[in-house]
């Protein structure tokens, strides 16, 4: 029997950081399905502005930052841009192929190596 890997832990390179200050930094986020993306074609918010739709998925899709009761649309928006970038490779990447693993040639000897998305977050940066 093979276990398919629907959810995937990760840690924003910033964080979030919520109205009552506190910073969120870890999380969940599952793969999409099909009725995901029916929901947002007939969301009027992404039919109206298509970068908007890519903030309608991700507060689909993840399922827990931090101690957060609910992610929001409000909480996506309220995410720090390298946070979103970030969130949007990954999901881009789970998506796409199921694995986090992401195969980068070398600029400077011209080697094949993977890199994971999921150790990419966790920049030592403080919200």
């Amino acid at each position: 029997m093979t276990v398919i890997q629907t959810e995937f832990e990760f840690e924003l390179p910033v964080g979030y950081v919520a109205p009552d200050g506190v910073g969120h930094k870890t999380g969940k986020m599952r793969l999409a399905t099909a009725a995901d993306e029916l929901a947002l074609m007939a969301d009027p918010r992404a039919q109206a502005n298509d970068a908007y739709a890519a903030l309608v998925m991700l507060s689909k899709v993840i399922t827990q930052l931090g101690t957060l009761s609910e992610i929001s649309l409000g909480v996506i928006e309220g995410l720090f841009v390298a946070d979103l970038s970030y969130l949007q490779a990954l999901y881009r990447q789970i998506n796409e192929t199921g694995k986090t693993l992401v195969s980068v040639t070398c600029s400077h000897c011209n080697e094949a190596h993977e890199i994971d998305l999921l150790t990419l977050g966790g920049a030592d940066a403080t919200p």
